[in-house]
């Protein structure tokens, strides 16, 4: 009975230090302004917790992102799995979603690169993401090889990149996400298969 109860006191635990972190990164103007000790204080449980369930500010951070993306996920493979549209739109769709989630987490995602979650390819998160793209893609004819596509296109919605498109260039999210449109469209061309077959990559 006292090992269920610390278990469940972990979890709380846990799920305080999430929703703690996400409102101080959402209320602040910069990730880089909130510290372990004000995520603590605002969870109500000592810094030591913190080190021990995430091991360091960026295992929180990516915590965070993932727990943000969580719904995110859902409602993409809800989607994939209706399978109303054709593989062109869905490629479309997966692409728009990540780009919609990347810009309205583009401060947080910046900070997960500068807290040392290192190269952005071995996240958990843009492993999904290329998964389920490649599969799609496969599906379109004229696609050649989907795995490489996969990769190219999501380098075109890099965190960075939407950073400072946005931030910098002032570019709005309306007109970047049009654009996307617009290149991917192109990458993808009429939909038809110039070789008479479709392979899968």
């Amino acid at each position: 009975m006292a090992q269920r109860t610390e278990r469940a006191d972990a979890l709380r635990n846990r799920e305080a230090v999430l929703a703690a972190a996400d409102a101080l990164f959402a209320a602040s103007d910069s990730p880089h302004s909130v510290s372990m000790d004000d995520i603590a204080t605002a969870a109500g449980v000592g810094k030591g917790t913190l080190f021990r369930r995430f091991g360091d500010r960026a295992g929180l951070i990516g915590a965070v992102i993932a727990s943000r993306l969580e719904p995110v996920q859902q409602a993409v493979r809800e989607a994939q799995d209706a399978a109303t549209s054709s593989p062109r739109q869905r490629v479309l769709d997966l692409l728009d979603a990540s780009l919609r989630f990347k810009i309205e987490n583009r401060s947080l995602m910046s900070a997960a690169e500068d807290a040392g979650l290192g190269s952005p390819y071995q996240a958990e998160h843009y492993g999904w993401w290329h998964d389920i793209l490649r599969e799609t893609l496969a599906q379109v004819p004229g696609v050649p090889a989907a795995d490489f596509t996969a990769h190219a296109l999501l380098a075109a919605i890099r965190a960075d990149l939407v950073a400072h498109l946005i931030d910098s260039q002032k570019m709005t999210p309306e007109a970047l996400r049009s654009s996307l449109a617009a290149y991917v469209g192109t990458v993808l061309g009429d939909g038809s298969d110039p070789s008479g077959t479709h392979k899968e990559a």
